[in-house]
């Protein structure tokens, strides 16, 4: 446990991350970044995570960067100070999409600016019909390109959608977000953290080296050919195709039980 942001791991594997500062609507501190990139990171390596849920505590989800402990102490920091800071924020998402173990975002209630970034990183999202979503940088003089936006909204929700969001900076509801493809599902609001733990149990029992390769193939194969990507997918087929997972299914299959898959991720070298 952090004072930054509460860990629970189950029994399933499923790691709980709570944002913990209700009282700023769980907005984002210099210690809060750093210890988040730094967890995201470790879990590559943490054989009792098998899959992720990250929500925030009460009413919000994230706020996004704090006004008074992160935004107002900037304008103190010389450009390369202000450079290592913007770095720092974009290390986060670099390691959330890095992780090869699912992620699903729990979106309670408001996520803004940065809280919005983490929201989009993750691979699965779930929205309270409450919750309303801002990348809401251009609004207050910054870049909506920030923290990796510009490169991940696009691939959700298309060029035209993704230019809207980030130019005009309005915040959008649930529904909304729903039917421009940014929220999978939209549920009450005290079902929001429930069904998202749900997801995320029902990931981490299943194959968790046939699902690690998937988000691999997923980001790796936006820069491909589509030749290039089915010699790709063909060639990591052919390994889960020999793998106890695959072998596991069909012996259950045939004795009409449901599978049991090993539990074991294989962890890539890049």
């Amino acid at each position: 446990m952090t004072e930054t942001f509460r860990e629970t791991i189950d029994e399933d594997g499923v790691a709980l991350l709570t944002l913990d500062r209700p009282h700023r609507y769980n907005a984002l501190t210099f210690e809060v970044y750093r210890e988040l990139a730094d967890r995201f990171a470790s879990m590559r390596d943490d054989d009792a995570v098998h899959a992720v849920v990250i929500t925030g505590r009460d009413k919000a989800f994230c706020s996004g960067g704090d006004v008074h402990d992160i935004i107002g102490k900037l304008f103190e920091r010389d450009a390369d100070q202000v450079l290592e800071f913007t770095r720092m924020t974009g290390e986060l998402i670099a390691n959330m999409r890095k992780l090869e173990k699912p992620i699903v975002a729990a979106v309670n209630g408001m996520a803004a600016g940065a809280g919005a970034v983490i929201a989009l990183a993750s691979d699965l999202r779930i929205f309270a019909e409450q919750a309303k979503i801002a990348f809401l940088f251009t609004n207050v003089g910054l870049t909506g390109a920030d923290m990796g936006a510009g490169y991940l909204l696009p691939r959700v929700v298309g060029q035209g959608r993704a230019s809207e969001l980030l130019l005009l900076g309005n915040a959008v509801d649930a529904h909304t977000a729903e039917r421009y493809g940014l929220a999978n599902q939209v549920v009450p609001g005290a079902e929001c953290l429930p069904t998202a733990m749900a997801l995320a149990q029902r990931l981490a029992r299943g194959p968790l080296a046939a699902l690690a390769t998937t988000k691999r193939c997923l980001d790796a194969e936006w820069t491909m050919t589509l030749d290039e990507a089915i010699e790709l997918e063909a060639q990591v087929q052919a390994v889960h195709l020999r793998e106890p997972d695959h072998r596991a299914f069909h012996d259950a299959f045939t004795k009409k039980e449901p599978p049991r898959f090993s539990g074991e991720t294989r962890r890539s070298d890049g």
